[in-house]
């Protein structure tokens, strides 16, 4: 089958930093399920490991955490799926990637592909939506379908992947007041357009633009990005008692800023259930499900914002490089490989 890996861990411009290959077809076991990939997205976590992670000498490592596909065949102890089912699905960091014609991933992190979306359109979600699902209600505790709880929440980053579908998720689950950040003309309309209240400029303060409005001290932060240049205007802005989550991996981190108000602190890593075989795996099955009931019944929406053609190694590169870029929006999608 064919994928694109690569063997040394080089920048983005460099050749050989994402190559073209043939790799043996996998085979399902257990509770794997063995899909056609028909469409992936690219987020940033494919660049973080291609810079990161150096392969054993002579291997290709496969990235790749986003995909919509058609299962091909299933492992004996598969009982939630059969052939000929649509999925999507995120994967798990320590396997192989999605970027490959076929694809082993356990049934248990998996949901059915949206009716009304397409396997593009699909891909986009899972990752982000499993990542921004997490950290508001597993992590922060926010109560879901609930519209009687009052009170604010701050997205930074809300025109990045997660953000996006973040906000969605607020809109259509709860009645919190919300108000993303983004800094250029672009990036606010698109947080706007997803269902943001207040849109802020993280490139100017924070704290002044909360004072000049006079908006309400969040409950709730959800910092998707930069945390570390942010925590100062954090510890300044959140409310007392309250929670903060965050996805990035700032270099250091001076929660001392956050002990006068007692704020929680909270990871989300999307990767957890997966990586450590969790009894409540299961979880992000259901919940891309509850996804997928969500998007057929148009209460959100795909955060694909561009289409970068078929999946080969020249393609992706230009995703790795946009993403590397922190200037786009949404997701990036590829979509099959061109015919043998």
């Amino acid at each position: 089958m064919r994928a694109v890996a690569y063997q040394n861990s080089l920048a983005i411009d460099q050749q050989q930093s994402l190559i073209d290959i043939n790799l043996p077809e996998p085979i399902a076991r257990g509770r794997d399920l063995l899909v056609e990939v028909k469409a992936i997205s690219v987020n940033p976590v494919d660049s973080k490991i291609r810079k990161r992670v150096q392969p054993e000498a002579g291997q290709y490592k496969v990235l790749g955490w986003d995909a919509a596909g058609v299962v091909k065949a299933v492992g004996d102890g598969v009982s939630q799926f059969k052939v000929g089912d649509e999925v999507f699905y995120a994967g798990d960091l320590s396997r192989s990637g999605t970027n490959s014609e076929f694809h082993l991933v356990d049934e248990r992190i998996v949901g059915l592909k949206p009716k009304t979306l397409s396997f593009e359109q699909a891909a986009a979600l899972p990752l982000t939506s499993i990542t921004a699902w997490e950290a508001l209600f597993d992590r922060l505790k926010i109560s879901a379908n609930n519209s009687t709880e009052t009170g604010t929440i701050l997205i930074i980053g809300g025109a990045g992947g997660v953000g996006s579908i973040a906000i969605q998720l607020l809109r259509a689950l709860t009645s919190l007041t919300i108000i993303a950040t983004a800094s250029r003309p672009e990036s606010i309309a698109w947080c706007q357009k997803l269902g943001a209240h207040v849109v802020l400029d993280h490139s100017q303060s924070l704290s002044e633009q909360f004072q000049a409005q006079q908006l309400q001290a969040p409950q709730y932060v959800f910092s998707t990005t930069h945390t570390d240049q942010h925590l100062q205007a954090i510890s300044e802005i959140i409310a007392p008692q309250g929670a903060l989550v965050l996805i990035d991996d700032p270099e250091q981190l001076d929660i001392g800023l956050l002990k006068r108000k007692s704020v929680a602190i909270h990871w989300e890593f999307m990767f957890t259930r997966s990586l450590f075989q969790t009894l409540d795996m299961q979880a992000q099955g259901n919940l891309l499900n509850e996804v997928a009931q969500l998007v057929d019944a148009g209460k959100i929406h795909s955060t694909q914002n561009q289409t970068f053609g078929t999946i080969n190694a020249q393609n992706l590169k230009k995703a790795h490089a946009l993403l590397e870029s922190n200037q786009s929006i949404g997701k990036i999608v590829l979509s099959e490989f061109e015919p043998s």
